[in-house]
């Protein structure tokens, strides 16, 4: 702001000033934080915007417009739209006259939400295993940012004079920009400002409503195997449009989607879980479609969707290799969910979900790997269904390409009194629905998501720790079933994977206590005898955040240790089996748990690490690697037999 010219007397210089006084008062004094803050209140409010992400340190309230009288506010959006189906954003918050620390954006996607029980403690929000301290606000923001990351918005570097008297300004206004990436998530989105911080939040100003420029675009293709033949594929991709679409595939190959959705009806939460209340956001149509008559380990080209709501970028899948073949390389890994390429906050951000799936994503464009395996806690929505968008986007450049098989995971499927072996709310209410639409594995039934599978000389057991699998129970007669169906001629390799794992030596951590452990004994007790009845080979497990391997293992005590060699190279050789090897991989995104300074006899390795897991089996001999994003490797171990 300008400074009087000296010609100006006293009087006229007292009446405009506190003219101006009063006019910053009335706008400023109602938005609950003092103009000024000291150095070390903006790095508080720095430090807690850089947290990890856990929803649900402060109550939920009804969005509130803030008393403000200050004209100039106005959030603008370039470009305003129509929007890409993955476009990149830049906000402009301008007119402001006092930048505050606490000034933030949220993106919103609006829709008639019952105030009435909108719940008034953390509780609701803390139940899905997430606890960091976002803006839990009835209408649920997708997405949010603080100003400051703009490093100009405090300064007010961007000023601008909006009144002048004279040549002198009156009124000077600062303006902030922060730059965004949004998915088409077939609905309206409106940004919004907020003054208030996350603690007292309201509405300053927001942006006319965006709208996708083609909200029935056909999106987010993954593939899934089908069976062990490896002659047909399952494509499932998502639109705002239920007529049947086409996948054209291979030499003028054609194949019609059968087409699914879900309601609130169809969950099992209450009116105050995430799920059918706050976090609700409509699916869409959920289309598959059987690409058949296709060969084992070959390529073929496909696009998907119709004349009428467009298609899909064309691209190229990879079938994996048939049973009974020489070789598979597959990666596998769990615990990923997502985060925000923009930075943005948002409910359940796993800090290391980005760099890993990078690395996935140019290990399968080398064209070497034929499979993916996520064993369970997959996008970690848990009620806030517009992030399985999200991740199905993050993970698109991997999925689209070879068959993305799954397990599901606690975070997927439990909820009290919906059929769940363990009764928590980590599902926030989904009990399993949006996971076994969206990744429609070749399992026994609904909610029986438990299968085999076969590709090149293994055999694949995936069950369900989050399903009965009590001795008696469907889950455990199919186990046991499987398991002695295995022909070790055809597949020499049997690997065993869930999510809740049989072996951890974590201690502590916010999950994992003694009040809940990370390994269950009765589960043990149950399943391992057969996996050493039936000579499992390799046992993988997540929902510990961290990469740990056993000796061969049973009942806790080691029956084979891996021979050294001069590299430091570990085989687990022997001429007779001994027992499975177990390895935690639940290191691929989720916030990684730290271990114990005393290892158990039985735990060899243990690192806590982002990365994931590259698997190469021949028919005599696992080779199992832990990488990192850079391409390190931090442990690689072989099992064999002579």
């Amino acid at each position: 702001m300008g400074s009087w010219h000296h010609g100006t007397s006293s009087t006229t210089m007292h009446k405009f000033a506190a003219f101006m006084f009063l006019m910053i008062v009335c706008s400023q004094s109602l938005r609950y934080e003092d103009r000024a803050r000291s150095g070390y209140e903006r790095n508080e409010v720095q430090t807690k915007m850089n947290k990890k992400n856990s929803f649900g340190l402060i109550p939920r309230r009804k969005i509130l417009s803030c008393p403000d009288f200050n004209p100039y506010l106005k959030v603008s959006v370039d470009p305003p739209g129509p929007l890409k189906d993955v476009q990149e954003l830049n906000i402009t918050i301008s007119g402001v006259h006092s930048p505050l620390a606490s000034d933030w954006i949220a993106i919103l996607s609006p829709y008639p939400v019952n105030d009435t029980y909108c719940p008034g403690v953390k509780r609701m929000y803390v139940e899905t295993g997430d606890v960091a301290r976002l803006p839990l606000l009835c209408q649920y923001p997708l997405k949010f940012q603080f100003l400051l990351a703009d490093p100009d918005y405090l300064t007010c570097k961007k000023k601008q004079c909006q009144r002048y008297i004279g040549r002198w300004c009156l009124w000077s206004t600062c303006s902030g920009t922060i730059f965004a990436r949004v998915v088409n998530i077939r609905t309206d989105i409106r940004i919004m400002f907020f003054g208030g911080g996350l603690d007292f939040p309201c509405i300053l100003a927001n942006s006319e409503l965006l709208k996708f420029a083609n909200p029935r675009a056909p999106l987010y293709g993954h593939l899934s195997s089908v069976d062990s033949s490896s002659t047909v594929m399952r494509l499932t991709w998502i639109s705002g449009d239920g007529k049947p679409q086409y996948v054209h595939y291979g030499d003028g190959k054609l194949a019609l989607s059968a087409v699914a959705t879900f309601t609130p009806n169809d969950l099992c939460g209450s009116f105050v879980n995430p799920a059918v209340n706050f976090g609700w956001h409509n699916p869409g149509f959920i289309h598959t479609a059987l690409l058949d008559g296709l060969l084992p380990s070959k390529s073929y080209p496909y696009k998907y969707g119709s004349d009428e709501v467009g298609w899909s970028t064309a691209t190229n899948f990879s079938t994996p290799p048939a049973a009974g073949s020489n070789e598979l390389t597959f990666i596998t890994y769990g615990d990923m969910g997502k985060a925000e390429r923009d930075g943005f906050g948002e409910h359940y951000i796993q800090p290391g979900a980005l760099q890993v799936i990078d690395s996935v994503e140019r290990e399968v464009h080398a064209g070497k790997i034929n499979m993916i395996l996520h064993i369970g806690d997959i996008s970690y929505a848990t009620g806030f269904l517009a992030e399985w968008d999200f991740f199905l986007e993050m993970i698109g450049p991997v999925a689209s390409r070879v068959p993305y098989m799954t397990a599901i995971g606690n975070h997927e499927r439990d909820f009290p009194n919906s059929g769940s072996y363990y009764e928590g709310l980590d599902s926030g209410g989904e009990c399993g629905v949006p996971y076994e639409m969206y990744f429609q594995m070749p399992v026994n039934g609904k909610d029986k998501p438990w299968y085999s599978i076969e590709h090149g000389p293994v055999h694949f057991t995936i069950m369900s720790t989050e399903h009965p699998w009590d001795i008696g129970s469907d889950q455990f007669k199919w186990i046991k079933s499987d398991l002695a169906s295995v022909d070790r001629k055809r597949t020499p390799w049997l690997i065993f994977a869930g999510h809740r794992p049989q072996y951890s030596s974590l201690e502590g951590g916010f999950i994992f206590s003694t009040i809940i452990p990370a390994v269950d004994v009765h589960f043990r007790s149950v399943i391992e005898p057969l996996l050493l009845f039936y000579q499992v080979d390799l046992a993988l497990w997540g929902h510990v955040h961290n990469y740990e391997r056993t000796c061969a293992v049973n009942n806790s005590q080691c029956l084979n240790y891996p021979i050294r060699d001069h590299g430091g190279f570990d085989n687990y050789k022997s001429s007779m089996y001994s027992a499975p090897v177990h390895v935690i991989i639940g290191m691929s995104g989720f916030e990684l748990d730290s271990f114990i300074t005393m290892a158990k006899s039985w735990s060899l390795v243990r690192i806590s690490k982002f990365g994931y897991v590259r698997v190469h089996a021949t028919t005599g001999k696992i080779l199992v690697q832990f990488k990192l994003p850079d391409g390190r490797i931090a442990d690689q171990f072989s099992i064999s037999r002579f």
